[in-house]
């Protein structure tokens, strides 16, 4: 069974539509791609998946073991929540609350899960720093490492380079390529088609035309051959 099932959503706020009548099947180990143009309603698919907003049809389906609780998230990130106050270790630390329940503090097995996760985004060094001193790709590993404390199952990264420098831009993209031939599924949402094409397995477009499968299958339809004009004449 496929780790993630969406069936003929319409999605949007107070009734109205954003999105219509789309279907997707995600499989262990997939790389999803979501694309489309500003205000398509990519996050607001994302929100739906993670349970924070209600399709107004059709629905959203987990499988192969996977719970609500086991997805790791890394959201757009505001102004504030760039200057939060809070160590490294406890931001990621905080990604373990998931499976804390009504217990009011870390167990043994959670501390030594967010320093094997700050390791592993090579962070362990700026453990006692504070999250509002670092630079933009740091935050990022951060909030990485903490989704990372949720999950070893499936992550979702909104836009997860938004604002970063070239350098620091790729570093996170090989990060997160090497989670996903970990075993880890990806999805993620991103405004470059030149980004999907080099890492997705699958791209799910969403515009006035909808459109889900494999980068391959997508090159060639009318959706991929418009955006890729598009952006070639941005690049001009």
């Amino acid at each position: 069974m496929s780790i993630l099932t969406g069936s003929n959503l319409s999605l949007g706020y107070e009734g109205k539509e954003i999105i219509k009548d789309i279907s997707f099947a995600i499989e262990k180990g997939d790389y999803l791609c979501i694309v489309g143009e500003n205000g398509a309603g990519k996050s607001t698919l994302m929100k739906t998946i993670l349970g924070l907003i209600e399709p107004i049809k059709g629905e959203v389906v987990f499988g192969d073991g996977l719970n609500k609780n086991e997805i790791g998230y890394l959201p757009q990130q505001t102004i504030v929540q760039r200057d939060f106050p809070a160590s490294v270790e406890e931001i990621v630390l905080s990604g373990c609350q998931g499976r804390m329940g009504f217990r009011p503090f870390y167990l043994k097995e959670e501390k030594k899960l967010a320093k094997e996760n700050m390791d592993q985004m090579n962070i362990s060094h700026l453990a006692g720093r504070c999250y509002r001193e670092l630079s933009g790709g740091q935050q990022q590993r951060v909030l990485l490492a903490r989704a990372l404390c949720a999950t070893r199952k499936i992550l979702l990264l909104d836009e997860p380079v938004a604002g970063l420098d070239p350098k620091a831009m790729a570093e996170l993209y090989e990060l997160i390529e090497k989670l996903n031939k970990e075993g880890i599924t990806v999805i993620m949402i991103s405004h470059d088609i030149a980004v999907a094409i080099k890492y997705a397995s699958h791209v799910l477009h969403v515009d006035n035309h909808t459109f889900f499968g494999t980068k391959e299958e997508y090159l060639k339809s009318d959706a991929g051959k418009k955006i890729l004009i598009m952006q070639e004449m941005e690049g001009m």
